[in-house]
């Protein structure tokens, strides 16, 4: 009865926690510390046994272990147990983590991920070193000859033929593009001296006609010159978007497979200098990366030479579909100006969709003069 009333104390009594983390001093210490010293040497073994609490001191129905009791003694004495460490000294020894976090987890994480970029970057970059050495050894291979290159010669003439091509319509573009310049001022002086004649005609009552007839003269040229600069500046706009987008695209893509064919030539010659040599176990695994590398970049060849030789056709095909249309728009204008035919002039102009831009359009806004 001794030990059930003391067991039952000790289960639902409350152990109050201090800011610190310690357990409290409980004014019945002494003589619930004799009392179960009494039980322990005349009572049952405490620690194979298990207490049945119904208190408020723990879960309604639960059943707290003897060795909980005697934690709890030991820590309101502010004795620690085997092998481990109190919240409170933890807490001083690190005092920024929290208890559970996952801190180093974290930094663990991120300094693998970190060590994989730079490892990633280091691998990248060592692997252009490598081909561009082996590029730049075909390369001067080649130029002093004793090194071979791949070369299609359906193909490299084709190529040969539109950067011909592509010069003389540059050339085209560079004297369409003065003659603009030239014709454009030549309308301006129209203009003015149109603008002259008008207002002499007003102040010279003897040589009204005369002065009226040349000012309308200046005018009608001036209003022909402005449509035959619409014609001519809409020639130069599709020459130039030929010239600079089309063909310089179809370029873009020839530069891409000029290089491939050098990479291509690189690794082909390293695999055959490969094949040459002794076939032992190192030379055989560096023969079959080496024939790996070959293969992609061969397939990366052949890719690009289909991409150009389509290229090439179409662009063919473009050109000879605007060529035709500029230089029939460029000479029906000549021709209908030079010949002061008005009516004609226009309907060339309706012909070919161009659009005039209003007079003054050009000139900047009285804002963009400030």
């Amino acid at each position: 009865m001794m030990a059930d009333s003391i067991m039952s104390k000790a289960a639902t009594m409350e152990i109050p926690i201090n800011s610190n983390g310690d357990t409290g001093t409980l004014p019945e210490d002494d003589s619930l510390e004799q009392d179960l010293q009494q039980v322990m040497v005349s009572g049952p073994n405490l620690n194979e046994t298990s207490i049945v609490s119904g208190g408020y001191g723990g879960p309604a129905g639960g059943i707290i272990p003897t060795s909980t009791i005697k934690d709890i003694r030991m820590k309101s004495r502010g004795v620690g147990l085997p092998n481990s460490q109190s919240a409170a000294s933890r807490l001083a020894q690190h005092p920024n983590q929290h208890p559970g976090s996952s801190n180093n987890n974290t930094g663990n994480s991120t300094e693998e991920v970190s060590r994989g970029v730079a490892v990633e970057k280091l691998d990248s970059v060592k692997k252009w070193g490598i081909n561009t050495y082996k590029c730049t050894k075909q390369m001067f291979s080649e130029r002093f000859g004793r090194g071979s290159r791949t070369v299609d010669l359906e193909l490299e003439a084709q190529i040969d033929v539109l950067r011909e091509t592509k010069n003389k319509y540059e050339h085209i573009l560079r004297l369409a593009t003065a003659l603009t310049s030239h014709f454009q001022s030549m309308v301006q002086t129209q203009q003015a001296l149109g603008d002259t004649f008008t207002d002499l005609s007003q102040k010279s009552p003897e040589l009204q006609d005369e002065f009226g007839y040349n000012a309308e003269t200046q005018k009608l040229l001036c209003k022909n010159g402005e449509a035959l600069l619409g014609a001519i500046s809409f020639f130069v706009s599709s020459i130039d978007t030929l010239v600079n987008k089309t063909m310089e695209d179809t370029l873009l893509t020839i530069k891409l497979y000029e290089n491939a064919r050098l990479e291509f030539d690189a690794y082909r010659s390293d695999l055959e200098e490969l094949s040459l040599g002794p076939r032992d176990a190192a030379t055989m695994v560096r023969i079959e990366m080496a024939q790996h590398d070959y293969q992609i970049h061969r397939d990366k060849y052949e890719r690009l030479r289909s991409d150009v030789t389509i290229k090439l056709k179409f662009l063919e095909e473009n050109k000879v579909k605007v060529m035709h249309k500029q230089l029939l728009l460029f000479h029906n204008a000549i021709s209908a100006y030079f010949a002061g035919n008005q009516e004609q002039l226009e309907q060339t102009l309706i012909q070919f969709n161009v659009k005039l831009k209003p007079p003054g359009s050009d000139k900047p806004s009285w804002l963009e003069e400030q």
